[in-house]
Order: structure tokens, then sequence, then C-alpha cells
């Protein structure tokens, strides 16, 4: 499924999950510290939100639970972002891009 052109725009909460799992695969509680220390603080997901969050982004297939082989924490699942789920961030970040040119292109020309 390329689900690209649906996801779009993201949420900042799907937008920073998933620029987290292009770093490294990671467990939920992973993923709340890394988009908090990624934002400084700013965005803070939940873990109420996040798992919500992470069923979303498995059903839309942007991203993979992992199997486990830590017999020892078998309740902590892992996550990866797959290809579609690259694909997306590519797509957002374009679209922000063009966002950021055109208002930097409207702020510059109010100068004038």
């Amino acid at each position: 499924m390329d689900s690209t052109k649906e996801m779009l725009p993201l949420t900042e909460g799907f937008y920073y999950i998933l620029i987290c799992l292009i770093q490294a695969p990671a467990h939920g509680y992973g993923i709340m510290q890394d988009v908090e220390k990624m934002t400084l603080g700013r965005v803070r997901i939940g873990p109420g939100t996040l798992y919500t969050a992470l069923n979303t982004l498995l059903k839309k297939e942007l991203i993979i639970d992992l199997p486990t082989t830590d017999s020892a924490d078998s309740r902590r699942k892992m996550y990866a972002i797959t290809e579609n789920g690259k694909k997306t961030v590519a797509g957002e970040i374009q679209r922000l891009q063009e966002l950021l040119d055109n208002g930097r292109k409207s702020m510059n020309t109010g100068e004038e």
C-alpha cells in the first residue's frame, strides 16, 4: 500500500514518531524519550497517544512491529519504519519545505 498521499499532512506526533524510527528501531518508551529530547521538551507524547498513533501507523503500513528476541521482556514491542513510512516522511518534508518557501517569499515581498 502506497499511503504517502493519503497520510499527508502528518500530525506532529506521527511525524516525530516516524523520524525517530528512521534513526533506528525503538520501543514505545524509547520513542517517547526520543521525541521529547529531539524537540527539547516542546513535544511530549503520552502513552495513550503514542500507542494509538503506533496502531494507526501499523494499520497504514508505515511501521512494522519487530519480533522480540529477548524472552526476559517479551511485552516490549520494537517498531521499525517501512519504505512507505520513509516515503511518507519525505513527502511531508517536501510539503513543509513548500510552506516555508512560500511563507519566506511572502515575508520578503512585504518588506519592499
